[in-house]
């Protein structure tokens, strides 16, 4: 069965691209493979995790390259030489420009930490997200996976899970409850389901 074929984009950990990996492993992403993960962080822990799986780890640095520019004609061509058709945004800390995201309509995912429309845009990322939700007093967050477009966090939305904000809860610990109960779930659903019909299409 032909597959399509994944990057995923990565800035630290990889926790997520580790749920990818695993879900990729147990045939929850049947119809599609990661073939690449790029990393904008040279020293990003994700990298080692590609590694471990036998995927291919490149890495793109903004620092380095210099401008935004430089920086996504860097991915661009790793798409091209890998034949991407879907890339999958895990953690990366690096907003896409309009002109990058255009070429790619509907093909480039992301998993946000809230609800959306809550707790997201410009500035809401990592940690602040979760702050901001206990800040607010809101009863219960959870997670989104929505295509990416020029908007940051404005792409259509795919799935959605809640996750309730418990007393005692620190951001660490409702940004750990929020991978565990919705992050690492929705997103390999998701992907299966672009990739399911990136499949179909190709026929």
């Amino acid at each position: 069965m032909k597959k399509a074929r994944i990057a995923v984009l990565v800035s630290g950990g990889g926790t997520n691209l580790q749920a990818l990996l695993d879900a990729q492993k147990t045939g929850t992403i049947s119809h599609g493979e990661i073939v690449l993960v790029i990393s904008s962080n040279p020293s990003a822990y994700a990298l080692e995790r590609a590694k471990h799986a036998g995927v291919d780890g490149k890495v793109v640095s903004r620092k380095e390259v210099g401008s935004q520019e430089a920086f996504e004609a860097g991915i661009l061509a790793l798409l091209q030489e890998y034949r991407i058709d879907l890339m999958v945004l895990a953690g990366f800390m690096s907003i896409l420009s309009a002109d990058f995201t255009k070429k790619w309509p509907e093909r480039i995912l992301n998993v946000h930490p809230s609800l959306i429309p809550s707790f997201c845009g410009q500035g809401f990322y990592g940690l602040r997200v979760h702050e901001a939700a206990l800040q607010k007093g809101v009863k219960v967050t959870g997670a989104t996976v929505h295509f990416v477009n020029e908007i940051p966090d404005g792409g259509r939305i795919l799935l959605q899970k809640a996750v309730e904000i418990l007393d005692g809860d620190t951001p660490e610990i409702l940004q750990k409850r929020v991978m565990e109960q919705a992050e690492w779930i929705l997103l390999p659903q998701a992907t299966e389901m672009v990739c399911q019909k990136i499949v179909k299409e190709s026929v």
